[in-house]
């Protein structure tokens, strides 16, 4: 039912501009006002999350480690430097590693349970499906975002232009066709057919997992749509984009009503986004659990939020005090002598 709500809002969204539009007439709305609206409410929430995320206290080292820590014996334990750094620069690889390779799920497993003569066993193997979809679901949709500076920048970046020609490099029907709009269709619908198709993780997902999916989803066809089958006017949406960006507000008439469905998808999503799981874009480079190095038993590290005022009580005057209790209780003693220190006070 989660699905099924997300679904239908999202359908509720793409029906508010084209009646809006198409019966209303309200262009400067939907064309200046929203997408305007839309931009600061991200650039806020986005510097808001990120400041404040900056600000948190993290007292302890709590990185989450897959495999050997240094040890004294290297030869018979080796380390695994960047599932177990123990350096800034063994953690600087793992960062980028784990933002650019997605390692940590290119080490995914599942476990299954299989019945034998000797009874039931469960069973671990390698589980790169959700590497596959994720990778290309992200770096489509980098792709795509990438490709759109076209229509806010004047003269076009070069690394743009190299970017559509590699893109279309396949130059396959007329506006060629992009292989990151594919990737992006494709993998949206896989992300969503996972969530769908495994009952495990349909039973713990939520409606804030799958309207997010079905929100890319709507954004990525109505792109589609508007280019290969629409054949909106590009210079006249440019002149519209161009006008948002200095300001100088101006609808063409040329601008088909499908340019307006998108931009407020776009819209939704740019909004939604600072209050969302979507914010993991900037919080895997924040989160301890990754660009913390793993040297807790090597380096002391001292809480900063310690008061100076209190003095520490060591595990000798802890012995001292509570002696004769861990005598009795069987506990070994640093100083014997301690057993009977409060005896014979």
């Amino acid at each position: 039912m989660n699905a099924l709500y997300s679904l239908l809002f999202v359908f509720l969204l793409v029906l508010i501009p084209l009646f809006g539009v198409d019966a209303a007439h309200m262009k400067i709305f939907f064309g200046v006002c929203i997408p305007t609206t839309a931009f600061i409410i991200f650039l806020l929430g986005f510097i808001y999350k990120v400041v404040n995320w900056g600000r948190s206290a993290v007292p302890f080292r709590i990185p989450t480690t897959g495999g050997q820590f240094k040890s004294f014996d290297p030869v018979l334990f080796k380390q695994n430097k960047y599932d177990c750094p123990q350096t800034g620069a063994q953690t600087f690889v793992r960062m980028v590693l784990e933002v650019f390779a997605f390692r940590s799920l290119f080490r995914n497993t599942s476990a299954s349970l299989h019945e034998t003569k000797g009874g039931p066993v469960v069973a671990y193997k390698s589980s790169k499906w959700l590497w596959l979809f994720a990778i290309t679901f992200h770096y489509s949709f980098f792709i795509v975002a990438l490709r759109h500076l076209r229509l806010f920048l004047e003269p076009v970046p070069f690394f743009v232009n190299g970017l559509e020609f590699v893109d279309g490099i396949l130059q396959i029907g007329a506006p060629t066709m992009y292989l990151a709009d594919l990737g992006l269709v494709a993998g949206v619908l896989l992300l969503l057919g996972r969530r769908l198709a495994s009952p495990r993780i349909n039973y713990i997902s939520y409606a804030s997992d799958y309207f997010p999916l079905f929100l890319i989803l709507a954004v990525a066809l109505s792109g589609v749509y508007m280019r290969y089958f629409a054949k909106v006017d590009v210079m006249a949406i440019k002149e519209l984009t161009m006008g948002l960006v200095t300001f100088n507000y101006h609808i063409p008439e040329a601008v088909d009503v499908s340019f307006f469905i998108h931009v407020f998808l776009v819209s939704v999503l740019m909004a939604y986004f600072p209050f969302s799981k979507l914010m993991h874009l900037p919080g895997v480079f924040l989160s301890p659990t990754r660009n913390m190095p793993n040297d807790t038993r090597a380096k002391h590290h001292v809480n900063p939020w310690n008061d100076p005022n209190i003095k520490a009580h060591s595990y000798a005057d802890y012995e001292k005090h509570f002696g004769p209790a861990m005598a009795e209780a069987g506990l070994p003693l640093d100083n014997p002598e301690n057993a009977e220190a409060q005896e014979k006070a």
